[in-house]
């Protein structure tokens, strides 16, 4: 489905989450990037004007690829919830629009990006949905994430500074701006575009729900 969509999913997506009806405009990707320990002391210096500047020249230069896969080239606008982290929960959370360019902004992608860390990594928990049903579908991105924890010995708070592999880089790179020049990694890979998201939940939806009626009628037979 991200494919289809014009994204370049990687390799550590783990699935997709969706609503369970055909009404739930939204849907979560959910990622584990295994890099090391993520230290967030450099978190009171995030500048997320800085931050933007540097993704939208990020997006410039992906968009090369898009076109030569047939898709449209995307543009990031304005930070709708500017990056901010919890330091007790070890969260970070911010949302950002992406549109095609020259579109109307109210068709952009709002990608709501949830980053939990860990001992040796981090989960990347993204809602995507429109700019219409962003506010009335965040929250089901945060109770999503209050769900997601780690085991005792994989939490943060776990680190073995003596033992423990150290991540190349901080929070600012959880954000999608890492040092391109040293880690060779586009910002724009960390956000995804949803396009004819609706129609492609409700033919899963709908696919999902003809399979459990088969499964159903085969047991009735059986019982039967």
């Amino acid at each position: 489905m991200l494919r289809a969509w014009g994204n370049r999913p990687g390799t550590n997506l783990l699935g997709l989450v969706m609503g369970r009806t055909g009404t739930a405009g939204w849907v979560a990707t959910v990622t584990f990037t295994r890099d090391g320990y993520v230290k967030d002391n450099e978190a009171k210096d995030l500048d997320p004007d800085k931050l933007l500047s540097q993704m939208r020249e990020s997006a410039d230069a992906s968009n090369s690829d898009r076109i030569a896969r047939g898709f449209s080239a995307i543009t990031i606008d304005e930070w709708l919830q500017r990056p901010r982290y919890d330091y007790a929960g070890k969260r970070l959370v911010w949302a950002l629009p992406l549109l095609d360019v020259g579109s109307d902004p109210n068709t952009a992608t709002i990608n709501y990006n949830t980053r939990a860390l860990g001992r040796d990594g981090y989960f990347s928990l993204d809602l995507l949905t429109d700019r219409t049903h962003f506010e009335a579908e965040k929250p089901e991105a945060d109770s999503l994430l209050t769900m997601l924890d780690y085991a005792p010995g994989k939490r943060y708070q776990d680190f073995d500074v003596s033992t423990d592999r150290v991540a190349e880089y901080g929070l600012a790179a959880l954000i999608g701006v890492v040092a391109l020049k040293k880690l060779g990694l586009i910002a724009i890979a960390t956000a995804f575009v949803l396009k004819f998201a609706k129609l492609g939940i409700l033919a899963v939806i709908g696919m999902g729900a003809a399979v459990r009626r088969l499964i159903s009628r085969a047991k009735n037979r059986e019982s039967s």
